[in-house]
C-alpha cells in the first residue's frame, strides 16, 4: 500500500534544459526511480510526526527519460509546505489559528522562507477526490491503468500545450454556461499554473492511492472490471460539450456519472 493512499497527484515535468543551472547539474545524473513518488510520500509522513525545516535538505525529484530528453518534476517540498501553511491560515480566523498551528511549529515550516525565491511549485495534490477540472486537459488515449506492486494505478500524461489548450476550452465553455463564479475562477486558476512553465514540458494526472478505492467502489457498486470501466475523461469531455452546445440535459448526464463514481471514493474517507 501507498504511504499516503488518499492523495491524487498532478505533476508538471520540465526538460531539464529549462532549470537553472545548478539545478541541471543536479538532476543530470540523477537515475530515475519508479519509487520516487513511494520516497516522496514517506518524507511527507516524517515531517509530519518529525517536524524540520522544509528548505533545510536537499528536495528530490522525479524523473522522466523519453526519447532522448530528460523531464524533471522537483517535489518543491517547501514550496508547496509554504503554501500549504497560508492556505490554512487563510481559512481560519487570525484568533484561532494559534489553537492548531502553535507558534513554533509554524516557525520550523517557515525557517528558510525568506532565502529562497519565489517558486512555482510543480507538483499538487488533492486528497480523497480528483477535481472536474483536472480531466479536462486528457483525451481517453492519454490514460494508463493497470496493476502494480502497490495495487491498481491511473496515469494520464499529456503535453503541456495541448493540456492548456483543452482547459482554454473549458474555461470558455463554463464562462459561457454560466458567467464568471467559482467554478469557472477555478478553472483560470489552473489554466494560470499550467501558463507558468515551459511550453515543451509535459503534465500528469496521477490517481495515486485513489486509484485502487476507486477500483473496490466500482466493484463493490457491480462493475466487475472495476477502475478499467473508468470513463471520468470521457464523462467530463461530454459534459462539456454538452454545455458547449446549450444542452443541459447532456451536460448534466455527464457530471453525474463523474460525480456518482467519485462520490463512492470520498464514502472511504469516512468509513476508515
Amino acid at each position: 500500500m501507498r504511504p499516503t493512499p488518499y492523495v491524487a497527484s498532478l505533476r508538471i515535468y520540465e526538460p531539464l534544459s529549462a532549470f537553472e543551472p545548478a539545478d541541471r547539474l543536479r538532476w543530470q545524473d540523477l537515475v530515475a526511480d519508479e519509487n520516487s513518488t513511494r520516497n516522496e510520500q514517506k518524507l511527507a509522513l516524517r515531517r509530519l510526526v518529525f517536524p524540520e525545516p522544509p528548505a533545510g535538505r536537499p528536495d528530490g525529484a522525479h524523473i522522466l527519460d523519453i526519447d532522448g530528453v530528460r523531464y524533471v518534476s522537483p517535489w518543491s517540498t517547501a514550496t508547496r509546505c509554504w503554501a500549504a501553511l497560508d492556505d490554512f491560515k487563510d481559512s481560519l480566523p487570525s484568533s484561532v489559528t494559534p489553537f492548531f498551528l502553535p507558534q513554533n511549529l509554524e516557525d520550523v515550516i517557515t525557517a528558510g522562507v525568506d532565502l529562497m525565491e519565489d517558486r512555482v511549485p510543480h507538483i499538487i495534490t488533492e486528497n480523497w477526490l480528483i477535481p472536474p477540472r483536472w480531466f479536462s486537459m486528457f483525451m481517453p488515449e492519454e490514460r494508463a491503468r493497470g496493476v502494480d506492486q502497490d495495487g491498481p494505478f491511473c496515469i494520464m500524461r499529456a503535453k503541456l500545450s495541448d493540456a492548456i489548450a483543452r482547459t482554454q476550452v473549458a474555461h470558455q465553455t463554463v464562462l459561457g454556461a454560466f458567467g464568471e463564479g467559482s467554478v469557472e475562477a477555478e478553472i483560470e486558476h489552473l489554466l494560470e499554473w499550467l501558463e507558468m512553465f515551459h511550453q515543451q514540458s509535459l503534465v500528469e494526472l496521477d490517481y495515486g492511492g485513489l486509484a485502487g478505492y476507486l477500483d473496490l467502489g466500482m466493484k463493490l457498486a457491480g462493475e466487475e472490471t472495476g477502475i478499467e470501466a473508468d470513463t471520468s475523461v470521457e464523462d467530463v469531455l461530454h459534459s462539456l460539450s454538452g454545455l458547449a452546445a446549450g444542452d443541459g440535459q447532456m451536460a448534466g448526464q455527464g457530471y453525474e456519472r463523474l460525480v456518482t463514481r467519485w462520490r463512492m471514493v470520498q464514502g472511504f474517507e469516512s468509513a476508515i
